[in-house]
């Protein structure tokens, strides 16, 4: 006779079934879902939208005492696009292979870490252990797409602002090795699209200043100076990637025929900007257009200037530091870092509240967004121990 299935990893996989997948989740039977778990917690339930049709759950577990500072566990509900034929089993089948792997989108990034919030909880309550401070729990949408209908319209409501947040935990990544990572900080993302105007005419000639030309310079800018980036951060070990910024030309529009020079050519990059080049990126865009040509104009998108870092001093942060103990109780072993992507993790930040992102998987491949995703139960059950330990110690974080 097999062995029965532990519940936890019987809930995740449920999760992992619904299809929360851009651009067209569904939300409405996620939300179902969720609610069934907040009563089984006994937690209260609401459910915000700041968008129609874009509902963020929000639970509250309140503790002994409502007037300190609480505990925020964040995660989202959306998932990124699949492409099932590239795909083992079925990604919203959360198949379980004999090792134990269990296959789906989502399963990393991040389903895994709001199941093993709430498992955690109810082992907590199961006990008997009261809490002194609230934690509070947000299940939002759309931070696979940027988050703005999600959580940066949140953080201005006023139901956020009433929770009186002192610490949020927020999606990480899996690690290969022994360590877990925590981030403190985060890139922010640039999304660059330059425009070059130039001569038009007959493909036969060698008209001066076409856009053609006035492209190349400024795709040598930006290549140039992601050859430096990348050589930093080889030469240099204490680096990591979320140290220095990441450029990839992604986008190229315009022309007619191939016997016609365009009057316009436009290039686009994704750049990933550390917060310490956060204010001086863009003048080296400046430089750059200057430095092509003349009627050359750039776009900058950016969703939100991740500037703030949690600090993560020992003796400097309680939040951190109490953070950092119940890890050592469970032998965690932490990575610091700056994330090198961009979560949800920003707009509570620049909101002036402490964020640690922690998603306790080692030993794993890191497989967010990519094909045959998965985690395997074992970390997944480990992972709910190391919540239950961490938010023991950080509701139970005496006055200070």
């Amino acid at each position: 006779m097999a062995d029965k299935e532990h519940p936890a990893v019987t809930n995740f996989r449920n999760y992992i079934r619904i299809k929360t997948v851009q651009p067209n989740p569904d939300y409405a039977s996620c939300t179902r879902f969720l609610q069934q778990q907040a009563q089984e917690l006994g937690a209260e339930f609401q459910v915000v939208e700041c968008e129609p049709g874009k509902p963020s759950v929000v639970m509250t577990v309140t503790g002994q005492d409502p007037s300190l500072p609480t505990l925020l566990l964040n995660s989202h509900t959306d998932v990124v696009p699949v492409f099932p034929e590239f795909w083992k089993y079925d990604p919203f089948d959360a198949h379980k292979d004999e090792k134990g792997d269990i296959y789906g989108r989502g399963t990393q990034d991040m389903k895994c870490v709001g199941i093993q919030y709430l498992e955690a909880l109810k082992r907590l309550k199961k006990e008997g252990h009261s809490l002194l401070r609230t934690v509070h729990l947000t299940f939002v949408p759309e931070e696979e797409v940027g988050g703005v209908d999600g959580m940066k319209k949140l953080v201005q409501k006023d139901i956020f602002k009433k929770m009186n947040i002192g610490l949020a935990l927020d999606e990480g990544y899996a690690n290969p090795t022994e360590k877990m990572m925590v981030f403190y900080g985060e890139r922010s993302p640039f999304c660059v699209m330059v425009t070059c105007r130039g001569q038009p005419g007959h493909g036969s000639q060698f008209l001066p200043e076409t856009a053609g030309e006035k492209l190349r310079r400024i795709i040598n800018s930006f290549m140039n100076f992601r050859d430096e980036e990348k050589q930093k951060l080889k030469d240099n070990p204490s680096l990591s990637l979320g140290d220095v910024v990441t450029v990839n030309l992604t986008m190229l529009e315009g022309g007619v025929q191939f016997n016609v020079i365009p009057a316009e050519l436009k290039v686009g990059f994704d750049v990933r900007v550390c917060p310490s080049q956060l204010d001086t990126f863009e003048k080296k865009v400046q430089e750059w257009c200057k430095e092509a040509g003349e009627d050359i104009s750039y776009e900058i998108a950016i969703s939100c200037k991740a500037r703030t870092l949690t600090c993560v001093e020992d003796g400097k942060n309680k939040w951190w530091d109490t953070f950092a103990a119940a890890c050592k109780k469970v032998n965690v072993q932490l990575q610091k870092e700056v994330f090198p992507a961009s979560t949800d993790s920003k707009f509570i930040r620049e909101a002036g509240i402490n964020a640690l992102g922690f998603s306790p998987m080692n030993n794993m491949p890191r497989l967010l967004h990519d094909h045959n995703e998965f985690l395997n139960e074992k970390v997944f059950l480990r992972g709910i121990d190391i919540y239950y330990q961490l938010i023991f110690d950080l509701a139970n974080l005496k006055p200070f």
